[in-house]
């Protein structure tokens, strides 16, 4: 017992000699081909990296340099934003081009706009904030409010529409007032995803398509409300389909890139392509870098 106790304290077992099962021990010594490899295994595990490529697949950003290992901590949030932010367009797309009967701007799926698209999207928000990821955080959190205040507009307890009313108390909506103003929140949503889609120029192929076509999906929705505002139904009713047909190309690209993420999270090994734009266009410090890079070659003639 006192020999084991020496042996220990002096870490005399854990460095030379064998073990109890007469074999070279494990800890320490690393002078075999067999503990070599363990360390070998060790060491790449502590240093696997993520690629450019994949962490702007699964996260939506070009990779960043954040304090701490919170992505390693906490869950992808990015996900979880994307399907609150689907599971509202999608059917709202199929509304607005009016398939089987659909109408009434969705209404029915109020409850869709307040729960997925608002809370999923702004708890997805708060997560990307959490991991440092400014741009999707950005995204998600205005777009999250987005559904609120759609699903709000909607809901008769807020007396959205309703306020609009004929003068002398009559129930009847002002065909003028609601429409003329809602039609500048589209305006101002479409120019918001154009700034969206500029900055995503830097992530990925299919993310810039959906703000490519939210663009003018939010602009033909603005001439909807206006063409109602003057009473051109009829007009109105071909700018709502044809802003249907924009956002269900946003959701075809969302449902793709969607699905990419999660095979990407699962390690699946089938993987669906997005485009990487990250390498495509370079960012203002890489730029810097290379620049950097040239000027000390031709200081100190370093290329030659």
């Amino acid at each position: 017992m006192t020999d084991a106790y020496n042996s220990t304290h002096s870490n005399g077992n854990l460095t030379s000699g064998v073990d109890s099962r007469g074999s070279d021990p494990l800890e320490k010594d690393f002078s075999n081909g067999h503990n070599a490899n363990a360390l070998n295994r060790i060491r790449t595990t502590g240093s696997l990296s993520i690629s450019p490529e994949l962490f702007e697949k699964i996260y939506l950003s070009p990779q960043n340099k954040v304090a701490g290992d919170l992505r390693k901590t906490f869950g992808n949030p990015t996900p979880l934003a994307l399907i609150g932010f689907l599971l509202c367009l999608t059917p709202l797309s199929c509304t607005l081009m009016g398939w089987r009967g659909a109408g009434g701007v969705g209404a029915a799926n109020i409850g869709s706009y307040y729960s997925f698209g608002g809370i999923l999207m702004l708890l997805g928000s708060l997560g990307e904030w959490i991991i440092g990821n400014t741009f999707p955080f950005v995204v998600f959190g205005s777009f999250g409010a987005f559904w609120l205040t759609f699903g709000m507009t909607l809901t008769p307890y807020f007396n959205a529409k309703t306020a609009y009313t004929v003068a002398g108390g009559a129930t009847a909506d002002d065909p003028v007032g609601f429409d003329a103003t809602f039609g500048f929140f589209q305006v101002w949503m479409g120019v918001l995803c154009f700034i969206y889609m500029i900055c995503a120029l830097r992530t990925n192929v299919v993310f810039v398509l959906i703000f490519t076509f939210l663009v003018p999906a939010f602009g033909l929705l603005a001439a909807t409300y206006w063409h109602l505002a003057k009473g051109n139904t009829v007009t109105a009713g071909n700018c709502q389909i044809a802003a249907g047909a924009c956002t269900f190309v946003v959701c075809v690209c969302g449902w793709w890139i969607f699905t990419a993420i999660m095979l990407a999270s699962l390690d699946f090994p089938l993987s669906l392509p997005v485009g990487d734009l990250s390498t495509v266009v370079k960012g203002a410090s890489e730029r810097k870098k290379a620049r950097d890079l040239v000027q000390n070659e031709s200081e100190y003639g370093l290329g030659a």
